[in-house]
């Protein structure tokens, strides 16, 4: 189990209306008195309501606003 200073969540919100919901967790590669070892997980997915639940706990949460352009259509002569 996770306290609040080991885990954070994530929203990453695209400027087509979708929204991903990921939770990360501290982890060590060596040993937590190696503060060189100490990276975030890899993102794993949690559901919408895990994220703002944890939100209202108090949780550390980190709001990411991707505004990519839309991709470019590029015609193919048929021949």
């Amino acid at each position: 189990m996770h306290t609040k200073h080991t885990v954070r969540y994530i929203c990453e919100r695209y400027s087509s209306g979708n929204c991903y919901y990921y939770k990360q967790e501290l982890i060590t590669h060596d040993s937590w008195q190696n503060p060189a070892s100490i990276n975030w997980s890899t993102k794993r997915p949690i559901s919408s309501r895990t994220f703002f639940a944890k939100e209202r706990e108090g949780y550390k949460t980190v709001n990411i606003l991707h505004c990519k352009k839309p991709a470019e259509v590029l015609p193919f002569s048929r021949t």
